[in-house]
């Protein structure tokens, strides 16, 4: 039985040409090594599986190659090659920073900086995991890195370039390794499942692509799996059961369900989503992905920025053009919220279903029995030709039935009207009346209501109780300045509370300073004080004099 070797491994790229999606770098390095402009000291970084420690070993290996293709490729039958490829040149040095972060291993790598190369001219040392080394270690290789020996390249490499010092940034030429777009990893895996004679489905390994996340590793490695698992075949159906992928048919069938207000297959389609494992959190991420998806597809300039596969796009066409773009993005909202407070909800799956209630309710229209439609048809059909509600001028439509299920007329929306303004009738106030004790209650309500917010406006207005005068006028006195300037900012906010608690719209508000608290306030005063106490003992007034004292 032959060792089997994971693709990852086995596929790893050994020419800059095979690096997949990291074009732009591998010119730059190539051309590089082509101008002679080799500099002493690189920095690649960049997310995990992207390329980065291979992109440094085929640099490493180009450079000492002693015959160059024209293409600027290392030959891989010069000696510097054969060895590169065997695992036993000396001229290329691997330090793992994970494990070897402390000053001991980096004075070591010093030393052995010093030594020349045996063969070829450069010796490259590739540090990998460079932000695991400690602070100690960084400043033990700053001078090296700086000023090394001619015939030393350092290539550092790492996920985490927020962690490495700004002195071994200045001093490194950075490369920044973008994610493997969704379409690049689609190629590379369907070109390894050809090599491997394995029949793979476009749409299942566009899935394996875009949960590898822009890692090609991870999509390489994920690949391995679904052929263990599936054989020599690869379906879409195998690839969401084993990877744990939810199927794109449950968001373009409960999107069907939002549009035709059907909470209940909603709750149903999620309650199997829920009994086939999967989380509540990451469903709603998903649907507000599916939304996201739907919006990008209703334009063909955007419509590229879809990664599925073939078959699936086109289910995103079509459902696009039966989705208004008010649907889609008040559905977009409603999932970002559910999303953002997840976390915090006591009942999760309660959380998750009021969003989907929401969902159902965004095109939601008055629905009335077809009996009540037309018994309010027949009765506006025996009215006399003067009282029915149909009116026609000036492109305005206005049509008043009502409703048997509420007893008011059913809100119908209105086209638009070119009449001025002040034609347009205002809406009737409320005016109902109420008792002293009424406005009393619906006093403290409104100050219960701003308790926690606004814990200085709650006690001015529990410092006394309003007086209901003619008119529907409230009086309420304060005790001074400040605090009739504290509510009258608030005088909106508070009449608007009471108009709504009281059913009335003419209510007014008057507020005043109470003439006790102007009393005490006059009677406290320093010259008062000192006539006071001047009144019970004349020899305050000598004492005032004889120290020459003030207030």
């Amino acid at each position: 039985m032959d060792n089997f070797i994971v693709s990852a491994r086995k596929y790893r790229p050994a020419t800059f040409d095979s690096v997949v999606g990291q074009k732009s770098l591998t010119t730059t390095l190539k051309n590089a090594i082509k101008n002679e402009h080799l500099a002493h000291a690189y920095l690649f970084c960049g997310p995990r599986g992207v390329g980065k420690t291979t992109s440094a070993r085929i640099f490493a290996k180009t450079i000492n190659c002693q015959n160059l293709s024209a293409e600027i490729e290392p030959c891989n039958e010069c000696e510097s090659c054969k060895a590169f490829n065997e695992n036993r040149s000396y001229n290329i040095h691997e330090l793992d920073a994970a494990s070897n972060n402390s000053v001991e291993d980096i004075r070591t790598l010093i030393d052995q900086v010093r030594i020349p190369p045996q063969i070829g001219e450069k010796s490259v040392y590739i540090i990998d995991e460079v932000h695991m080394l400690s602070s100690q270690a960084f400043n033990a290789f700053l001078k090296t890195l700086e000023e090394p020996p001619k015939h030393a390249i350092f290539i550092l490499a790492t996920t985490e370039k927020h962690k490495i010092l700004p002195t071994i940034l200045s001093r490194c030429q950075i490369f920044d390794f973008n994610r493997i777009t969704v379409e690049d990893i689609t190629e590379h895996l369907a070109y390894v499942a050809e090599k491997e004679s394995i029949e793979a489905e476009h749409d299942a390994l566009n899935i394996i692509a875009q949960k590898a996340d822009g890692a090609m590793r991870d999509a390489l490695s994920y690949f391995d799996q679904i052929v263990s698992f599936s054989g020599s075949k690869i379906t879409y159906k195998s690839v969401i059961e084993n990877l744990n992928v939810l199927d794109y048919d449950y968001y373009f069938r409960l999107t069907d369900a939002f549009q035709k207000n059907d909470y209940s297959t909603a709750l149903l389609i999620f309650n199997e989503i829920l009994t086939k494992g999967f989380d509540g959190h990451n469903f709603i991420v998903g649907l507000a992905g599916h939304f996201r998806d739907l919006l990008v597809s209703k334009d063909p300039q955007t419509v590229e920025l879809l990664e599925v596969g073939k078959s699936i796009k086109e289910k995103y066409l079509e459902q696009s053009k039966n989705a208004s773009l008010q649907f889609l993005l008040q559905a977009l909202n409603i999932a970002s919220a559910c999303d953002l407070n997840y976390k915090n909800s006591q009942d999760k799956r309660l959380h998750v279903e009021l969003a989907l209630f929401n969902m159902c309710q965004i095109t939601n229209k008055p629905v009335v029995p077809t009996n009540q439609i037309q018994k309010a048809a027949k009765t506006e059909e025996e009215k006399p030709e003067y009282q029915k509600k149909t009116e026609v001028k000036n492109n305005t439509s206005t049509i008043s039935i009502k409703s048997a299920l509420s007893g008011k007329p059913t809100p119908i929306k209105q086209v638009e009207n070119n009449e001025p303004k002040e034609k347009i009738q205002e809406k009737e106030k409320i005016s109902n009346t109420f008792t002293a004790e009424d406005l009393i209650n619906a006093w403290n309500t409104t100050a219960g209501k701003i308790k926690q917010t606004k814990p200085r406006l709650h006690s001015i207005l529990k410092m006394s109780k309003p007086v209901l005068a003619a008119n529907f006028e409230i009086k309420f006195n304060v005790g001074n300045d400040l605090q009739r300037d504290a509510l009258i900012k608030e005088e909106k906010m508070l009449l608007s509370s009471l108009k709504e608690l009281l059913q009335n719209d003419e209510i007014k508000l008057t507020i005043g300073i109470s003439k006790q608290e102007q009393t005490k306030k006059h009677l406290f005063t320093d010259a008062d004080k000192f006539k006071y106490l001047n009144e019970k003992n004349p020899n305050v007034a000598k004492i005032k004099t004889k120290l020459n004292l003030d207030f």
